[in-house]
């Protein structure tokens, strides 16, 4: 799919479906931790899908007060009357506090709840598996957990299967992990795939990427 970098013009369509109207941008949020030591952990695989979006985009992340790193643009054809803006953000803060940042970039780019999707790591779903859905609880993820305290649970999200840990593994010992070399060799698809299904989800609203990536 086309990003483009930059900001301003008009913004994303309404929520669940493709548009440029005039009610501002969308807010795509990867989950993760910061620091090189978590980069390559399961838990950080909203850094990884946002970075590739950012990638797309051609633009670099840059340090906001909200305590996240954002880059602005678009998704869709330049030019084109179905482009979105969008603000890409992952927050600086741990995991378990995500909230806080994210809910500053709301009310920063004045988001409504139903244009934040929120891209994370899925343990009840096998390796590289997407679902993608509005609403629901959090599932013990620490990250979703702030999130929702804070916002309410109304938001998007685009959740990217790690799977369970093996054998007796307790839950936090295997999301700190960094994925296994097999999982390494197919992730870059994965997380292709992903990025693909965030850019669908914003242009073309929930039912038609689910459709097409719900797996």
């Amino acid at each position: 799919m086309t990003t483009v970098a930059g900001s301003g013009g008009a913004g994303a369509g309404a929520a669940g479906g493709a548009g440029g109207g005039p009610s501002g941008p969308w807010l795509v949020v990867g989950l993760g931790n910061p620091g090189p030591e978590y980069a390559g952990n399961r838990h950080n695989v909203g850094f990884l899908v946002t970075d590739l979006l950012a990638a797309r985009i051609g633009g670099k992340f840059k340090t906001h007060k909200s305590r996240a790193r954002v880059l602005e643009g678009r998704f869709g054809a330049p030019g084109s009357a179905s482009s979105c803006r969008v603000v890409l953000a992952q927050p600086m803060s741990y995991m378990n506090l995500s909230g806080g940042p994210v809910t500053a970039l709301r009310d920063f780019y004045k988001v409504p709840l139903e244009r934040i999707v929120v891209v994370h790591d899925e343990l009840d779903i096998g390796f590289g598996v997407l679902r993608l859905k509005q609403g629901g609880g959090d599932n013990g993820h620490n990250g979703l957990k702030s999130l929702t305290k804070s916002l309410g649970p109304g938001y998007f999200r685009v959740r990217f299967g790690v799977g369970r840990p093996p054998g007796r593994m307790p839950v936090a010992d295997y999301v700190l992990k960094d994925f296994s070399a097999p999982e390494r060799k197919e992730l870059d698809y994965f997380t292709d795939r992903a990025a693909d299904a965030v850019e669908s989800l914003v242009l073309d609203g929930l039912e038609r990427a689910q459709s097409t990536y719900n797996s």
